[in-house]
């Protein structure tokens, strides 16, 4: 990360005021020739720094030199630690480091304000991890392989070039380019299994928009309405617009929206166990009744 690199070495030659090409090499794993680039984009970012070989040379700053931060306000200097932590969250590497120098340069010390776990509630380690793993893919241009699970159940084996991390309706997506389709798709991250990263690389494609995948679950949806009891309130106003929701005169409330054709749809009403009182239109609700009948049937209780 070549902006850590910069930075680290001016704090560096602040503190021990001449140090070799050598030596930074060393420190940061590169090579000289590296160290040098890094000199001439310092210098020519207006940053003071020579070099001068032979004995006693080094790397240096013009005597005298300091890194003034009063050309940044108190609040400036605190936005750009704010938002350093927000970065951090997402545990990108040599952040925190960066963070550390410019609060003690700043001469502030920063509350921890911002906590981000990318994993639902109960999950295990190993579900955390899954970030990370598949950040890192996209980060170094890796092809990923898993087994997944589709809407209705069907089990297949992808290998995709992935693009981004999606966050959709209280859930994470990897969106790629998948190798089987020869297109551009979206999987929910809680249906992967036996993710891994491999050694293949691949070049960055141009990013297709998700509402023009074939499996955006998104794209065929119908208008349902909802009567909801009182009790509901937390998920009618957790799950749902405020522009959708009318609150009848009971107590209870009456939601309109638009919702994903299929068994997700199914699964979703279902989920309402006693708070659902009515749902419309007829097809979804003669959906709803013939779950419940399998589910008795399956349960054995008696129709």
């Amino acid at each position: 990360m070549p902006l850590s690199r910069h930075f680290e070495i001016v704090y560096m030659l602040l503190h021990k005021k001449k140090v070799t090409a050598d030596e930074l090499a060393a420190h940061f794993e590169v090579s000289t020739r590296t160290i040098y680039r890094d000199i001439d984009a310092l210098s020519a970012a207006g940053i003071p720094i020579y070099s001068s070989r032979g004995k006693g040379g080094g790397i240096s700053l013009m005597e005298g030199y300091v890194f003034n931060t009063s050309l940044l306000s108190e609040q400036e200097q605190d936005d750009i630690l704010m938002a350093l932590q927000s970065v951090a969250t997402a545990t990108i590497p040599q952040v925190e480091e960066v963070l550390s120098k410019l609060s003690r340069l700043f001469k502030k010390e920063m509350e921890n304000w911002i906590e981000v776990d990318f994993s639902p509630w109960g999950s295990q380690n190993s579900q955390r991890q899954l970030f990370t793993l598949i950040r890192n893919a996209i980060i170094t241009n890796r092809v990923i392989k898993f087994r997944y699970y589709n809407v209705a159940g069907e089990q297949s084996y992808r290998s995709i070039e992935p693009a981004k991390l999606l966050f959709k309706d209280k859930s994470w997506y990897v969106e790629g380019y998948c190798l089987n389709t020869e297109s551009y798709r979206v999987f929910k991250i809680s249906r992967m299994k036996e993710i891994v990263v491999t050694e293949i690389s691949y070049e960055p494609r141009t990013v297709v928009a998700a509402t023009d995948t074939k499996v955006n679950d998104l794209l065929h949806t119908i208008e349902v309405t909802l009567h909801i009891s009182a009790q509901g309130a937390y998920r009618v106003y957790d799950e749902f617009a405020e522009k959708t929701i009318t609150q009848r005169e009971d107590g209870s409330y009456t939601v309109t929206a638009q919702f994903p054709v299929g068994n997700w749809l199914d699964s979703y009403l279902l989920s309402f166990g006693p708070l659902l009182i009515e749902v419309s239109p007829e097809q979804v609700r003669t959906r709803i009744l013939s779950h419940l009948e399998t589910m008795k049937r399956n349960l054995n209780v008696p129709l």
